[in-house]
């Protein structure tokens, strides 16, 4: 079976990791090259399993040596240099890569003079203090890996995924699926559906009644390394030696019992069968069912079974059991927010930024074709690193903004721009040129160990500046690669509701900033508002909404306090504009 392109993006993703570790280089002509096809994948609208290396490189962004890499991998299933590389260094050496502190050079260096390829051998070596003495490390260096090691909870003993990597495999798996079985219900469920930071293993449930064409099917998949177990409605195998994903096949009619039961989490499934015990009746993964008499009360559709308890259906996301069943059995549940409720995105980049990937007029009509009334376009102010506008630069895009908008009624544009928080809270550009800006996203990006004081000073700063709209994804996290800075969030959440700064909900799965902790406390604070947004460097991340949008429901935030719900006349008067 030919490959979908979220497989054949999967495959130059790991060529790119290869690559780097080859080049010995984080960034390099040959890895952008790469990138850069990858973008071009995503956005495009063909199978591109079915082109030849010619209709390949007549996609932009897709060379002549990619094009015939992507032939190979789906003439193959895998791709020669990959496979090459893979002997050289084992896949150990990229999950190293996603410490901080250790990029493709350190982690040569590591393998070179200590002979450490993994984070066991790594966790080793710290404990001997071995790193200070490498060529270009040293005690800091040492510690400050340590440290990450500590804070991102990355030890050799564990064995989960961060969300990103978890659900572009869960969407590769079952884009596979679809591609080649007749499925007419497929879904992922566990942990993974409830939006948990970090994956165990994958979850995907399929409802049918002929299971052994389809565990046939996953079972042939491009990609797995390994083959855990299989039988008739069930198979459990490992792909590209990241992760484990379990395929479960039920009968249709039982599908609700079975995606509400192995979507969890355990303790509100404990609550949920107490509850259907105290009514006379019993709840597993195959339906509710009469103690008494064993008849079958619900079994289609989760909403069936929770309203046979006397509940609402309560959104996957919250299913923690951490008293959502109470509040939803007192009617207190907010409302869930849905994809459909977001009107805007306000964080969104260009290629005027260095590293945005699509056109001003490819992201607006993408906003369009996702029906969004209104966009923001904030590309990086000047003192990001190599990303940044200058202000010739930035004062030019506005002339180009105000062109488009002179062109187009079908969507309104905003023009703002990412400003960088320094150290001391200060921003990008003086207050004048700011007054250029319709709105403004204020980020860290850099100075992310300071103390817990000096950070949250640091944010309270930019916070009270008059020019800063929003505060974008305030944490500074990336899941499973970099810690978040450590602040006061009392004391931000109250300066927030005190000048009106709206806090961002990052939708990036390798972000989800806000995390859904903080959200749970923020919304109980009177005045705090909240924009979900995109941070959207290509057409494809818009996509990303979903995301957020999950995010906001996990953190019980309710629709009337994110400001990019509301209609355009009334969130452009929210924002004073």
């Amino acid at each position: 079976m030919k490959p979908s392109n979220a497989s054949i993006i999967a495959a130059l993703r790991q060529l790119v990791d290869y690559t780097r570790l080859e080049d010995g280089q984080s960034q390099s002509f040959r890895t952008r090259a790469y990138e850069k096809a990858i973008d071009a994948i995503a956005a495009s609208p063909h199978d591109v399993a079915d082109l030849s290396i010619e209709e390949l490189k007549a996609i932009e962004g897709v060379g002549d040596s990619t094009a015939r890499k992507i032939v190979e991998f789906v003439a193959n299933g895998r791709i020669g240099k990959v496979e090459r590389l893979k002997e050289r260094f084992p896949p150990s050496m990229l999950d190293l890569m996603k410490i901080p502190g250790l990029g493709p050079k350190t982690v040569l260096t590591l393998k070179e003079h200590l002979g450490v390829v993994d984070v066991a051998g790594l966790e080793e070596a710290l404990d001997k203090q071995l790193l200070r003495d490498l060529p270009g490390l040293g005690a800091k260096s040492e510690e400050k890996i340590a440290r990450s090691i500590e804070l991102l909870g990355i030890h050799s003993s564990e064995s989960r995924t961060p969300i990103f990597d978890a659900m572009g495999i869960a969407m590769r798996v079952m884009a596979e699926l679809r591609s080649s079985v007749d499925i007419v219900r497929m879904e992922y469920a566990g942990s993974l559906r409830r939006l948990s930071e970090t994956i165990g293993d994958v979850d995907i449930l399929v409802g049918s009644d002929d299971p052994e064409a389809i565990i046939a099917r996953f079972l042939e998949l491009p990609g797995i390394t390994a083959t855990l177990g299989a039988g008739r409605t069930k198979a459990s195998i490992v792909i590209d030696d990241v992760i484990q994903v379990d395929l479960r096949v039920v009968p249709e009619g039982n599908f609700g019992a079975a995606w509400l039961y192995f979507t969890g989490s355990k303790g509100h499934n404990i609550e949920l069968r107490q509850r259907s015990l105290d009514r006379g009746l019993t709840l597993n993964e195959y339906a509710l069912s009469s103690v008494e008499s064993g008849e079958v009360v619900a079994s289609v559709t989760e909403g069936e079974i929770y309203a046979a308890l006397s509940l609402p259906w309560i959104t996957p996301e919250i299913r923690e059991g951490t008293g959502e069943i109470t509040v939803a059995d007192e009617g207190r549940l907010p409302t869930p927010i849905s994809l459909e409720d977001i009107r805007g995105d306000l964080h969104v980049h260009t290629d005027w930024s260095g590293d945005g990937r699509s056109g001003l007029d490819e992201m607006l009509d993408a906003a369009v074709a996702r029906s969004l009334e209104y966009v923001a376009i904030t590309d990086h102010a000047e003192n990001l690193y190599m990303n940044g506008l200058s202000r010739e630069r930035m004062v030019a895009q506005h002339a180009e903004i105000e062109r488009h908008r002179e062109e187009r009624d079908d969507i309104t544009i905003l023009h703002g721009a990412e400003l960088n928080i320094a150290a001391d809270g200060s921003i990008d550009y003086d207050p004048e040129f700011l007054e250029m800006f319709d709105i403004t996203v204020a980020s860290v990006h850099s100075h992310f160990d300071l103390d817990e004081p000096e950070q949250t000073a640091r944010l309270i700063a930019a916070i009270e500046n008059p020019a800063v709209s929003i505060l974008g994804h305030p944490t500074g996290r990336l899941i499973g690669r970099r810690p978040a800075i450590r602040f006061d969030l009392d004391a931000v959440l109250e300066a927030t509701a005190a000048t009106g700064t709206v806090i961002e909900i990052n939708s990036s799965l390798q972000r989800l900033d806000l995390p859904a902790t903080f959200l749970r406390r923020a919304v109980g604070v009177d005045g705090v508002r909240f924009a979900i947004s995109t941070d959207s460097h290509h057409t494809a991340s818009f996509a990303n909404l979903q995301w957020g949008v999950a995010l906001a429901r996990k953190g019980w935030v309710s629709t009337d306090k994110v400001v990019n719900s509301l209609p355009k006349d009334e969130f452009l008067a929210s924002m004073g504009l």
